[in-house]
């Protein structure tokens, strides 16, 4: 039996930077009314076909591959999670094995939204921990933009969303007492359309129904999101599963050295520091300058706190998320 660790961390942001001010332009917003109830600054926006889903998966996973200190051709299986790939499909991951060039191995799209990458995460542990592969490359990457309503009407949703991407090469370790001690995933399906995108699917609206109402006040085939509701359930399942990854490994909430919370909003982080009695070094939210990068936002925030050194070797490192279905998942790791 192994343990599996994470060797190797990098991301990828667009360049075009949309402030809450350039939404002001576009929609009847503010400054002010976006970072009171999100806490967002700004987030990045793709402006050129140049950056796609797959695209920004490949720039951030070429990093995490040369910080692992690994050829491509070590790579033994890729996951990819996502909620806005490049085709209906086929997924992104086959995208990624033939773009980065990397051998015939096998790739697993995980399609659990903002939980994405923790659950992509949890698959490559077990694959490692089985000793069935020894590196495994997971993924985070997301392109909202081009699904927003950017109007009035879509604000309450779409001033909350970015483009970016994140990856993490997850490798074999023969120290049991370090890496990924456990993972803990759950759902609640009964919820899934607070939080949802309904259309284009085969279960009620399908593109050959949109084009044939051509109607301009049809809504499904944008984000809908129940915001009060969304927010009451993620402050209580985020504190509920990082009590879980804590009580498995006889761990207290005082161990915990960084927390990495999935980006959806900062008035949830903060909530959640509050609840553990964390201060800010404690925790880490980059919120302000990405938005909520769905599946990408944990692999981003990560990587940005292991650059600034707030990530060492012997922390006691917990990534959490909730979001749509509902998912939601933590990640204990001994770093």
């Amino acid at each position: 039996m192994y343990n599996s660790k994470i060797t190797g961390l990098g991301y990828y942001v667009p360049d075009n930077v949309v402030s809450n001010d350039d939404l002001s332009k576009v929609m009847d917003t503010n400054d002010e009314w976006i970072q009171e109830r999100t806490g967002i600054k700004e987030r990045r926006h793709v402006n050129s076909e140049a950056d796609t889903t797959t695209s920004m998966g490949v720039e951030a996973a070429k990093v995490a591959i040369e910080r692992a200190g690994i050829d491509k051709d070590e790579i033994d299986f890729i996951v990819f999670a996502t909620l806005s790939p490049d085709y209906y499909f086929p997924g992104p991951g086959v995208l990624v094995q033939r773009d980065l060039g990397i051998k015939t191995v096998g790739a697993l799209d995980v399609r659990n939204q903002c939980s994405g990458f923790v659950y992509g995460i949890s698959v490559a542990d077990q694959y490692i921990k089985t000793g069935m592969y020894k590196n495994v490359l997971v993924i985070g990457s997301e392109v909202h933009s081009r699904g927003l309503d950017m109007t009035t009407r879509g604000r309450g949703v779409s001033v909350i969303f970015g483009d970016g991407a994140g990856a993490a090469v997850v490798s074999r370790e023969e120290d049991t007492s370090k890496g990924i001690l456990s993972t803990h995933l759950h759902s609640e399906g009964q919820h899934a359309e607070e939080l949802s995108l309904i259309a284009p699917g085969m279960g009620k609206r399908w593109v050959t129904d949109i084009i044939n109402d051509n109607n301009p006040d049809d809504e499904s085939y944008f984000p809908y999101m129940n915001g009060q509701f969304v927010f009451k359930n993620a402050v209580v399942r985020f504190s509920e599963v990082i009590i879980e990854g804590l009580k498995t490994n006889g761990l207290e909430a005082a161990d915990i050295n960084m927390l990495v919370p999935h980006q959806a909003n900062l008035r949830i982080s903060q909530f959640v520091q509050r609840k553990f009695g964390l201060s800010n070094d404690q925790v880490f939210n980059n919120i302000m300058k990405y938005g909520n990068t769905t599946a990408a936002s944990i692999p981003i925030a990560l990587t940005e706190a292991w650059e600034a050194g707030k990530v060492k070797e012997g922390d006691l490192v917990v990534l959490a998320a909730f979001g749509s279905g509902f998912t939601w998942g933590s990640v204990i790791i001994r770093w």
